[in-house]
């Protein structure tokens, strides 16, 4: 098969690989689309992200969906054919975190495009029978391909318990902060606000459900029942938490390039208000896959570009070269 494999920082290289195999419980599936996520294009640009370091050559991806094509041995949830979306971690299913459903926090968790995993920009991926949802007929597979970002701004509005009537700020526009406001409506939230510095993705944003549009610069009237954090600017979450009502919720989505940053404390002392952060998801892609078929959530408005398999590079350039872009896909 072919894969765009990453040897180093802005090196992609367009290889022939084996074809894997399938094994017990697993299916094989050709990949037709892939989404092109942050962390891919921050592997691609820097080698690493956090602890987690490219130190051999790796496949990126981990957005994707495609057609099961063999099957492992006990393979009983899909059939040669069946159009699936994949959750792209396989948790140990034994630990203390999996066995409480918090399979997300598995620190065994084997997860594509994360060192020294393999992921999706290739012609085949073998997978656990369980982490392949079948897709329906309602949904193509580029949308299936973006049920991995959907499934994170689905688990934020769950965190963040909105609700019917809730007043929720979304800080960050990006693909994930696109998302996460349309599934707060889709959660009965009455007014959502969505702050970037991007005209383009406010304009989306307006677009697909956001109910205001504003600036950094702009004053926030504060009251706010969720803060949805996606930008990873700590003058941002500092801002959207001063905006919160008492007892508000702050979830973190988006991840900042430094370990450690600042709170307002006093702010969040004095009126109780919850923090979380977030690390991907769990149990969240059955409700993504509803969410996307049923029309309550748009897709295909965030869908920017498209690139063939050799062309993955130009897709991982995309968000940087093209201030309209936002979220590219590659097709296999």
């Amino acid at each position: 098969m072919k894969a765009a494999v990453l040897h180093a920082p802005g090196e992609i290289r367009i290889e022939e690989r084996k074809r894997p195999q399938p094994e017990p419980r697993e299916v094989l599936v050709q990949i037709t689309a892939v989404g092109v996520c942050g962390s891919d294009v921050h592997y691609y640009e820097h080698g690493r992200i956090g602890p987690f370091v490219v130190e051999a050559p790796l496949i990126l991806g981990h957005e994707s969906a495609g057609r099961v094509v063999e099957l492992g041995e006990n393979v009983t949830k899909h059939a040669v054919g069946d159009r699936v979306t994949l959750e792209p971690g396989v948790p140990c299913g034994r630990c203390r975190e999996c066995r409480a459903g918090r399979y997300n926090l598995c620190a065994d968790v084997v997860f594509f495009a994360t060192p020294p995993v393999d992921g999706a920009f290739a012609e085949f991926v073998p997978i656990h029978e369980d982490f392949a949802f079948a897709l329906p007929d309602a949904l193509s597979d580029e949308e299936g391909a973006l049920m991995e970002p959907l499934s994170v701004g689905v688990w934020a509005c769950q965190k963040a318990g909105v609700s019917a009537g809730d007043r929720v700020l979304v800080t960050g526009a990006g693909p994930i902060g696109q998302l996460a406001m349309q599934c707060a409506r889709a959660f009965g939230a009455t007014e959502v606000t969505i702050s970037d510095v991007n005209p383009h993705r406010l304009e989306l944003a307006g677009r697909t459900g956001a109910t205001k549009t504003v600036t950094p610069d702009d004053e926030l009237d504060g009251d706010y029942d969720a803060l949805i954090e996606c930008s990873g600017h700590p003058a941002a979450l500092s801002a959207g938490i001063k905006a919160l009502r008492p007892a508000g919720t702050a979830v973190l989505v988006g991840m900042g390039p430094e370990e450690d940053g600042t709170l307002p404390l006093s702010v969040i002392q004095g009126r109780e208000i919850w923090v979380t952060g977030t690390f991907r998801y769990a149990n969240t892609y059955p409700t993504a896959i509803a969410l996307a078929a049923t029309g309550r959530v748009d897709l295909k408005a965030i869908m920017s570009q498209r690139f063939g398999l050799d062309e993955t590079d130009a897709a991982l350039r995309a968000g940087r070269e093209d201030p309209a872009s936002v979220k590219p896909l590659v097709l296999p």
